[in-house]
């Protein structure tokens, strides 16, 4: 295989698993210590919970917005989330999303943790 075909190296022999971002071994990684670094997402300090269903083959989706925390920090209250709901989910470009609808549920604990909450949408 050539370099020139889009493959990137994950394992070297001589360094052991390698980052696919940076290219460095993983214990030498800049990526992480980049995305540590990063201070907390900015907003108006409210989280805002809504339902939504255009644009997903007709299931309904629970979206939770304006979180103020790094993404490791809201990947880790996605999978807690989805824990407290029994459903699936994502966290990703700053929105975290349950599948279903557990609009009550979700402001409930979020505003239990302490943060401001509304209901977006209709």
């Amino acid at each position: 295989m050539s370099r020139d075909s889009g493959a990137r190296t994950v394992y070297s022999s001589h360094a052991g698993r390698v980052c696919p971002r940076c290219g460095r071994p993983v214990a030498a990684c800049r990526c992480r210590t980049e995305a540590a670094a990063r201070p907390a997402p900015g907003g108006d300090g409210v989280v805002r919970i809504r339902r939504e269903k255009q644009g997903r083959g007709g299931k309904t989706v629970t979206t939770v917005s304006g979180v103020p925390l790094p993404p490791e920090g809201l990947r880790d209250l996605a999978a807690e989330l989805k824990r407290r709901c029994g459903s699936g989910g994502t966290a990703k470009d700053g929105v975290i999303e349950i599948q279903g609808e557990h609009v009550e549920t979700l402001m409930a604990e979020i505003a239990a943790r302490g943060w401001r909450v509304k209901r977006a949408g209709g």
